[in-house]
C-alpha cells in the first residue's frame, strides 16, 4: 500500500474547517510533549495560561487589547496572501504606520486639538501603505521576490525607528522615547484598559468580508491565488491588482501600529516591534483567510502571549514559553494546508503478471 496526493477540483471547504482545527489540537499535542520535556506539567500549564488570559476583569482586558493589532495584522497579511503575494513585511508595516502617527503628534503642533488625532491616523496609514506598495511595485514591474522583499524591509525600517527614538526624535531627558503624544490626541478606552480601536478592528472586519467575498475586486483576488494565467485571459490585471493589494495590506498593517500607539504606548519608543506583523501571518493561516474566523483566531494568540505571563510566577517557567506554543500552532497548521487542495489517495500494490 503507498499514498499519493491528487489537486482537488476545487478547494474543499469542509477541510478548510477541519485542518485548523485538527492543526489546533496537534499543535496543543506537540505543546504537552516540549511541557513534558521541560520538567512541566502540561495541563497545570495549559490551566495558567488560560487563567493568565481570561482569570479576571484587568486579565480579559489586557487580551483584548492585544487582540486588536493582532487581528489587524492577520488581516492585512490575508489579502495580499489571497492571491499567493507572501508578504512577510507586516511588521515593518506596522512600525511604518507607528513613525506616521509619531511625526503628527511631535510636528504638526499648528493643527487644531480636534483635527491632530484624525490626521495622525490617516497619516500613519499613508506610511503603512507605501512601506507595502514598495515590494509590491518590484513584484508586479520587475518579479522581484516578495518573500525577500518584504522580509528585508521589515529591518530597514525598524533599523530607522530605533534611530529616531534614540537618537533624531528622542525625548529632553528621555530614556529611548519620543515626546508622550498629547493626551487630547490619545484614543479613547471604553471599558478598563480596552479602547475604541475594538471598532476599527470589527468594523474593518465586516467591510473586507463584504468586499472579498461580494465584490467583483474580491473575485478576482482569487481568481489570481488560485490561476494567474486564467485570471490574465479573462482580462485581469495582475500588476494592478498585486500593487493595490499591496497598498491596503500595507495599510491595514500600518493602522494597527497607529492604534496601538495611539492608545497604548502614546510614543515611538524601545518595542515598538512587538512581533505583532509575524503572529499575523499564523492569524492568517488558521482563519483561512477568512476576516470573521480571524477575530477567534486573534483571541486564541493573544490569549497565549498574555497567559505566557502567569507561567514565570505561578510555575517558574519562563515566558517565552508562550512563544514556542504559538509557534508549534503554525508548523501542523503548514503541514495540513496542503489538504485544503489536495486530496490523499490510498494506492494498493501492484503486482506483476507472470507471464
Amino acid at each position: 500500500m503507498r499514498f499519493a496526493l491528487e489537486k482537488r477540483d476545487s478547494k474543499s471547504r469542509k477541510m478548510t474547517v477541519l485542518v485548523p482545527i485538527a492543526s489546533l489540537l496537534l499543535s496543543f499535542l506537540l505543546g504537552a510533549i516540549v511541557l513534558t520535556l521541560s520538567k512541566a506539567n502540561p495541563i497545570q500549564t495549559y490551566v495558567a495560561m488560560f487563567k493568565g488570559a481570561f482569570g479576571s476583569q484587568s486579565k480579559i482586558q489586557f487580551t483584548l487589547v492585544k487582540t486588536v493589532p493582532l487581528l489587524l495584522c492577520g488581516l492585512a497579511v490575508g489579502i495580499a496572501f489571497r492571491l499567493k503575494f507572501w508578504n512577510i513585511g507586516a511588521e515593518g508595516q506596522y512600525v511604518s504606520g507607528v513613525i506616521g502617527i509619531t511625526w503628527v503628534m511631535q510636528f504638526w503642533t499648528f493643527l487644531p486639538h480636534w483635527l491632530v488625532l484624525p490626521v495622525g491616523i490617516v497619516v500613519g496609514v499613508l506610511f503603512g501603505a507605501i512601506w507595502g506598495g514598495i515590494p509590491g511595485v518590484l513584484k508586479a514591474q520587475w518579479s522581484v521576490d516578495e518573500t525577500l522583499a518584504t522580509l528585508m524591509m521589515n529591518y530597514i525600517i525598524i533599523g530607522y525607528a530605533e534611530y529616531l527614538y534614540i537618537n533624531a526624535w528622542k525625548a529632553p531627558r528621555g530614556n529611548m522615547g519620543t515626546v508622550r503624544y498629547p493626551e487630547y490626541a490619545w484614543l479613547p478606552r471604553i471599558w478598563g484598559r480596552v479602547h475604541a480601536g475594538v471598532f476599527f478592528a470589527l468594523i474593518l472586519v465586516a467591510i473586507l468580508w463584504f468586499v472579498l467575498y461580494k465584490t467583483r475586486w474580491g473575485f478576482e483576488l482569487n481568481m489570481i491565488g488560485k490561476n494567474q494565467k486564467a485570471a490574465r485571459c479573462q482580462g485581469v490585471s495582475i500588476k494592478k491588482n498585486i500593487i493595490l493589494a499591496m497598498l491596503i495590506s500595507g495599510g491595514i498593517a500600518g493602522l494597527a501600529g497607529v492604534i496601538d500607539s495611539a492608545a497604548v504606548t502614546h510614543q515611538l519608543t524601545k518595542g515598538v516591534n512587538g512581533g505583532y506583523g509575524f503572529t499575523g501571518i499564523i492569524i492568517a493561516w488558521m482563519s483561512g483567510l477568512n476576516p470573521i474566523a480571524s477575530i477567534f483566531v486573534a483571541i486564541l494568540m493573544a490569549a497565549l502571549d498574555t497567559g505566557s505571563d502567569a507561567l514565570q510566577i505561578t510555575l517558574k517557567l519562563p515566558s517565552a514559553m508562550g512563544e514556542v506554543l504559538q509557534g508549534l500552532i503554525l508548523i501542523p497548521l503548514l503541514a495540513g494546508s496542503i489538504f485544503t487542495e489536495y486530496k490523499l489517495l490510498v494506492l494498493g500494490k501492484h503486482k506483476e503478471s507472470s507471464k
